[in-house]
């Protein structure tokens, strides 16, 4: 996906190496989301979808960065958010997206579950390459 950033707002880039930088990254998000006039809903939605693929960059990527921005397209405007890790990469995606597939302890929604509160999910992964995750979420 051809991320639209909003002219003059270059994203900022978070690393993700560590806990704080989850909550670092949540905090930065919320911040874009508020700016762009979400909703209330949209904005709790989006940051509910960051903070997982932010977890899911440190616990399953070993780690990576996240760029964070207002976009524009077609007179709309909206956030995005593109994670990027050089982990493992995932062998089957669409297993992945699963509802309740863990490759962990977890309870299995974080993909399926950040896909399904977002507007556009792209997920590009391969086996020894890495993920990079990408979500937006525009402003009704």
């Amino acid at each position: 996906m051809n991320v639209p950033w909003a002219v003059g707002q270059e994203p900022q880039t978070q690393s993700i190496v560590q806990n704080d930088d989850v909550v670092r990254a949540r905090q930065q998000v919320r911040g874009f989301a508020q700016s762009c006039g979400l909703s209330l809903v949209d904005q709790t939605k989006f940051i509910t979808a960051a903070s997982e693929l932010a977890r899911n960059t440190l616990v399953y990527g070993g780690g990576g960065e996240m760029r964070a921005g207002l976009v524009e397209r077609d007179g709309r405007r909206g956030i995005a958010a593109v994670f990027e890790d050089s982990g493992p990469g995932i062998p089957d995606i669409e297993l992945a997206l699963t509802d309740g597939w863990t490759s962990g302890g977890g309870l299995g929604l974080g993909l399926s579950g950040a896909r399904r509160l977002v507007d556009e999910f792209l997920l590009d992964t391969e086996p020894g390459r890495g993920t990079a995750v990408t979500i937006v979420k525009w402003s009704r």
